[in-house]
């Protein structure tokens, strides 16, 4: 689910205390029930650091969420994001990182480096503090893990998927040119949505 964000918030990044000031936003926005369940959410930056999406992928329970290498990376092929941040809270209130939150990174930042978007970093917060994995040197350790080396039919598998993602991704921008195209000319929304097969709201944003 994309995470709305305001104008001020669409900033550049320039450290971990800049994203949890954000996500400490993000997270207070829900209400005292939502709050004590785990999120998982996906911070998505351009060349420049520049933030072009948040997206929640996961919701669970106390102390559990699970997220795949497709959930993760989707929108950041989708919106040709360069570079992501993991971030995750921890109901508890102990920013602790554990086994898992290890493993979960290292996986993310191996399938990252396979298909070219860099896993900068993984926050773990809570509604008052937060951890940078990052911060701890812990990214730089886990680069040189071969816990998570992506080979042989995985490989393949994510190397088509990000393909496939491009492809639609490219097919979507095209309807979008050919729609602006046809607005212009004066043609009804509803007969573009008919060429085009786009939504009535992707239409009227044109």
């Amino acid at each position: 689910m994309n995470v709305r964000l305001t104008k001020e918030q669409k900033i550049k990044v320039l450290n971990s205390t800049d994203i949890y000031a954000i996500m400490q936003q993000i997270l207070l926005r829900e209400n005292k029930i939502r709050r004590n369940q785990e999120h998982f959410w996906v911070v998505g930056l351009d060349n420049e650091h520049k933030i072009l999406f948040i997206e929640l992928i996961g919701l669970g329970a106390v102390n559990r969420v699970n997220a795949d290498p497709p959930d993760v990376f989707r929108m950041a092929i989708y919106k040709l994001a360069v570079k992501l941040i993991l971030v995750h809270n921890h109901p508890s209130g102990s920013t602790d990182l554990s086994k898992g939150d290890n493993e979960f990174t290292d996986r993310m930042l191996k399938v990252g480096k396979l298909i070219n978007i860099e896993v900068l970093d993984h926050l773990i917060i809570t509604e008052k503090s937060y951890v940078s994995l990052a911060d701890m040197g812990v990214m730089d350790k886990l680069k040189k893990s071969g816990l998570f080396e992506i080979m042989g039919p995985e490989k393949k598998e994510l190397e088509q998927w990000k393909i496939d993602i491009e492809k639609k991704r490219a097919e979507k921008q095209k309807a979008l040119d050919i729609a602006k195209s046809l607005k212009a000319s004066g043609m009804s929304d509803a007969d573009i949505k008919k060429h085009t097969g786009l939504t009535s709201s992707a239409i009227k944003k044109l």
